[in-house]
């Protein structure tokens, strides 16, 4: 995907940031994303055929966006086709790529103006009993610098980093343990068994939080709350600055939701820590 149609496709992705979308609803945004770009030029019956979907679904989408209909909607994707920025001159295709991530951060930024969703995931969380954190394959090594941190104030944090039939064991594991919560971190591409687990964990009775890329992410739908931030995909292998960066502030409030037991944690680890020397600084 060149860089033109990268950016494209993210304009479009920001129509759909924080609407409340049906299952339905999620599918039409996602192909308009995945086809961002041709998506201006598409008739309802087009899109529907691409979304596997109804027209009028395709209208009624249109409408719980805000808009007339579809035509407006339309409008509105050809506006953001046509006022796509070109490349800076002088830049190369690095120095875009981390540009773009600072244009990432600072869309978080703004979401997290309204931190309502943050805050909700935080007191699921730090509810009670252990803290599952999914991440398989590229979401693995952010669960394990969440669940590093996690672990300093939080007494059971279990990361769940690897698949087969022994991940949904732990999670029965953890549910039988009083665990109520489960965060999962699921990324580009979407690995199959963790939408799996996500829907497993689900039908335990699991409150799920989800980070992900977006709000038509597949995992959106069995999420109890979702917190979108923005892969970078202008390398041959994503960035995961905005997931990473979420992941920070859910932490920052859990230890919110907290504050007693988290201090007193931090406390007997740097006590801990002096007393075995196990830092140089």
């Amino acid at each position: 995907m060149n860089d033109g149609v990268v950016r494209t496709a993210e304009r479009v992705l920001d129509l759909f940031q924080g609407a409340r979308l049906t299952p339905t609803q999620r599918r039409i945004a996602h192909s308009l994303v995945e086809h961002a770009a041709k998506a201006a030029y598409l008739s309802a019956a087009e899109v529907a055929e691409l979304a596997g979907v109804s027209q009028p679904s395709v209208t009624r989408f249109a409408m719980a966006l805000g808009y007339s209909g579809y035509p407006a909607l339309r409008r509105e994707l050809r506006a953001l086709a046509s006022d796509a920025p070109g490349e800076p001159a002088g830049e190369n295709s690095m120095q875009r790529a981390v540009l773009a991530e600072t244009e990432h951060l600072r869309r978080l930024a703004e979401e997290l103006q309204r931190p309502d969703d943050v805050r909700r995931a935080a007191e699921l969380l730090v509810a009670g009993g252990p803290l599952p954190v999914l991440g398989l394959r590229a979401a693995a090594p952010l669960a394990a610098y969440f669940g590093y941190f996690a672990a300093k104030v939080f007494p059971d944090v279990r990361v769940l980093d690897s698949g087969g039939t022994g991940l949904l064991d732990r999670l029965e594991q953890a549910r039988a343990a009083g665990a109520g919560a489960m965060l999962a971190i699921v990324l580009p591409r979407y690995p199959r068994e963790s939408v799996e687990a996500v829907r497993e964990a689900k039908a335990a009775g699991y409150a799920v939080v989800a980070i992900t890329d977006s709000a038509v992410s597949p995992v959106a739908d069995d999420a109890d709350v979702v917190l979108p931030a923005a892969v970078g995909t202008r390398l041959v292998f994503d960035l995961h600055t905005g997931p990473m960066a979420m992941a920070m502030v859910l932490l920052e409030a859990m230890c919110d939701a907290a504050p007693e037991p988290v201090q007193r944690r931090l406390e007997e680890f740097e006590a801990s820590a002096a007393r075995r020397n196990i830092f140089t600084a």
